[in-house]
């Protein structure tokens, strides 16, 4: 059997030719999950990088251009890409996520309202145990033991999306109590 150069092989897999694309993973992807993990610094990521490139070439996203350089180094250059696109996308979902933690948390920094928050804790709790249940559940995993999101949806095995429904839904629930009981708290201090 004629072993076919990449840029044969390339152009069988741009014809959806399985046996194509399981001849580049198995000249490259060592080559592709070592830059990777050089990238990212953790296994689980430099696995998704190395099948999201893999992905990528299937779908025929990007176009090598053999007159602009090897292949070897077409396919680093979409790993880079690729890594750099997940480090982004982890990144905005960490800061969505600390936006969602932040919420609960009083804005101001003054000791007598750091004082005056901790003293809301009960207040927090009692509502906290108004929500249903898996709301609940949400709710502690999150904000008490500090899970991200995407944890608690594979600790539960809810979808991620799920999670952060029951989350929002969850914090709307506990601002109507929080301001219901402001307001009936603000209405007996008036009738003092």
């Amino acid at each position: 059997m004629v072993e076919l150069d990449d840029k044969d092989l390339y152009v069988r897999v741009l014809r959806q030719e399985k046996s194509a694309l399981e001849q580049l993973y198995i000249r490259y992807e060592k080559l592709i999950y070592s830059f990777s993990y050089r990238m990212m610094q953790d296994t689980g990521l430099a696995e998704e990088v190395t099948q999201e490139v893999f992905i990528k070439l299937w779908r025929g996203l990007g176009q090598y251009d053999e007159s602009k350089g090897k292949f070897s180094s077409w396919l680093l250059t979409m790993t880079r890409n690729t890594a750099i696109d997940l480090l982004r996308k982890r990144k905005r979902e960490n800061v969505v996520e600390l936006e969602d933690r932040d919420a609960l948390q009083s804005p101001e920094e003054s000791v007598e309202d750091l004082v005056e928050w901790k003293e809301k804790g009960e207040d927090i709790r009692a509502a906290v145990n108004t929500l249903k249940e898996d709301q609940q559940v949400i709710i502690n995993l999150f904000y008490f033991k500090g899970y991200t999101q995407q944890k608690i949806s594979d600790l539960c095995n809810i979808p991620l999306g799920t999670v952060k429904g029951r989350l929002r839904l969850a914090l709307k629930h506990i601002r109507t109590y929080l301001e219901k009981e402001r307001g009936e708290y603000h209405d007996k201090a008036k009738q003092l």
